[in-house]
């Protein structure tokens, strides 16, 4: 695995470096050799941050955790990514497709997939156009986290969510 460490408001250390590469290293196994891991490790007040992401050919394998020790924040990343792999695998790894990008062993072991992903309940409802503004307010009367439209001005399907510390986000479909 290749890694690319970032540190913002943070100096990565050579300690850092190491633990970062040892213990995300133990995710190796499930990848080429020639894959690249993208770490940014930060730090805002208290919080201890590290963001690990894993582009591999078709998917993202993404995580982020947060504590109050950078060590303890590793720890918690490497699980959730091991977990996720091993959850997902059916999903992630489509034999014809995006096998490449992992390592033989983990396509051909079967993990138990103990919580499969279940869709309990279908709405359906009229999309209509609204601006993105008016669509932030529609979600908040409904009291959701997030909202489907179509853009008036585009006449795309977008998304309106919620984040953190009450601003709003857009997503929008790529051209």
């Amino acid at each position: 695995m290749k890694f690319i460490i970032v540190g913002r408001n943070l100096e990565v250390t050579p300690a850092l470096k190491s633990a970062v590469e040892d213990k995300i290293g133990k995710l190796a196994k499930y990848f080429n050799p020639d894959t690249e891991v993208h770490v940014t490790l930060s730090v805002e007040k208290e919080r201890q941050k590290i963001e690990v992401t894993i582009p591999v050919k078709g998917n993202i394998i993404r995580s982020e955790q947060v504590s109050s020790d950078m060590y303890v924040s590793i720890d918690l990343v490497e699980e959730i990514i091991e977990r996720q792999l091993k959850k997902y695998k059916t999903k992630i790894v489509d034999k014809q497709q995006t096998a490449e990008s992992f390592s033989q062993m983990y396509v051909d072991n079967n993990y138990m997939d103990d919580e499969e992903v279940k869709i309990v309940r279908t709405k359906k409802f009229d999309i209509k156009p609204m601006y993105p503004e008016d669509a932030c307010i529609q979600m908040e009367l409904l009291g959701h986290s997030f909202y489907v439209f179509i853009n008036a001005e585009t006449d795309q399907v977008n998304v309106v969510y919620k984040r953190k510390g009450d601003t709003y986000g857009l997503i929008e479909p790529e051209n």
